[in-house]
Formats: C-alpha cells, sequence, structure tokens
C-alpha cells in the first residue's frame, strides 16, 4: 500500500484532470503538465542540460529527486531543461563473472534496474520521472520492496518495464551507465551544461536560469539573474 503522503502528492498534481474521460487518461500521468502535446515552443531554443548522477537507495539521491527535482514539474522550469537521470552511481561490474555490484546492496540493483528500464521504455519524461519519484519515495521509507505499488497507484503498465527487467537488459544497460558514472565522492552529482555544482545541487534552479540563454526567461528564474550575450 503506498502511503497516504504520497497518494496526496498525486492526487493534488492531478486535480486538474479528475473530469477528463477515463479512454483519455493514458495520456496524463502526475507531474505530466508538458506532455507530448504541450505547447512549449517558446522555450523550445538553447534548453539547459541537468544531468543527475544518483543511486537508488543513496539517501541523498532520494531526496534530491522527491523533494527538489520534483519542483520544475511544478514550473514552467521544465520547458527549458532537457533533464538526464543517471542511476547506478557507485555501482561497479564484478570481473570474475560479469556481475554488478551496488553500494547499497542488491535491493539497490533491483531499483537502479528498474528505473533504468523505466528511462529506457519511456521517451516521455513525465512517465519515468513519475515511476522513478515513487520509488525513491518508498525508498526514503524504507518500503522499496513495495515498488510493484507504484504501477498501480500510478495507473502506468508494468509489462514493458518488468519485460525489460526479466530479460536482464537492466544489467546490460546498467553497465553502459556505470561507464558513465566514475566513482563520485558524494551522491547525487548534479551537472548544469556538463558542468558539475558540487554540493549546491539543491540550488540548481539558480545554476539553470543563470545557464539559460534563451529567450523569454522563465517565471521559475525571476529572482535570478540570467546570463546573456
Amino acid at each position: 500500500m503506498v502511503s497516504p503522503k504520497l497518494a496526496m502528492i498525486f492526487a493534488l498534481t492531478l486535480l486538474p484532470f479528475l473530469f477528463i474521460n477515463k479512454s483519455d487518461a493514458a495520456s496524463y500521468y502526475p507531474f505530466g503538465l508538458h506532455g507530448d502535446g504541450a505547447e512549449v515552443a517558446p522555450f523550445a531554443s538553447q534548453k539547459v542540460d541537468l544531468s543527475v548522477y544518483y543511486a537508488s537507495l543513496s539517501q541523498p539521491s532520494a531526496t534530491f529527486i522527491v523533494k527538489n527535482l520534483e519542483e520544475i514539474f511544478h514550473s514552467d522550469l521544465i520547458n527549458i531543461i532537457n533533464l538526464h537521470l543517471v542511476p547506478w552511481a557507485n555501482a561497479y561490474v564484478n570481473k570474475t563473472n560479469q556481475s554488478i555490484i551496488c553500494q547499497n546492496g542488491p535491493d539497490e540493483c533491483e531499483l537502479n534496474s528498474l528505473e533504468t528500464c523505466a528511462l529506457n521504455v519511456w521517451n516521455d519524461v513525465s512517465k519515468h520521472y513519475a515511476l522513478i519519484y515513487c520509488f525513491e519515495f518508498l525508498a526514503i521509507e524504507g518500503r522499496q520492496k513495495n515498488w510493484q505499488d507504484c504501477f498501480s497507484q500510478l495507473d502506468l503498465p508494468e509489462e514493458p518495464v518488468l519485460n525489460c527487467y526479466t530479460r536482464e537488459n537492466a544489467t546490460e544497460i546498467g553497465q553502459k551507465y556505470i561507464n558513465e558514472t566514475a566513482p563520485l565522492e558524494f551522491l547525487p552529482l548534479v551537472m548544469v551544461n556538463n558542468e558539475s555544482i558540487g554540493k549546491e545541487y539543491e540550488n540548481f534552479t539558480r545554476y539553470v536560469c543563470e545557464a539559460y540563454r534563451g529567450t523569454p526567461v522563465p517565471a521559475a528564474c525571476n529572482g535570478w539573474s540570467t546570463n546573456k550575450f
């Protein structure tokens, strides 16, 4: 059972869509305020790359994804960002049998694998982020073994993700992610346009706004001076 707190967060996010016909419901997901048909053209130029390197059972990583990163989906900031989520940080491959060892044990490898599959099955950031958010929320509460609840809670199909997971595609893809994430001193590692912002990761909005050079400036950047040529 997903916690009442998580259910409330999702319910509030879905409030504008309560009267949509069920046949149309598949087009709408929590945090999916800017889906495939959304109008984002005014902000389409010169998007900022925001990359988050993390491990699924790292508490600072989970807290960042749930508490901080979700803010971009409740503002127009998402319109100027290319979001890249990269799990498997600080995991490594056992050269003897090619298995993957995760910093926080087998449960983390399982969740990393599932999140890897979500990222690769769905190009729509609103879908894979919603599922990862739910997984990480459970991880914060120590209930990561209940990950399957997230599919029903979000009305997302299990089959494509579980097919990826059970066919071991996730392990193969995971090894590619591991190659991207050299051992890191702390997690999460947040990069704006390929530049680390170090331990200032909770203030990523400032760095995104300062890096953005398109027009118009999103309302979320009000109060931050942006760099312009």
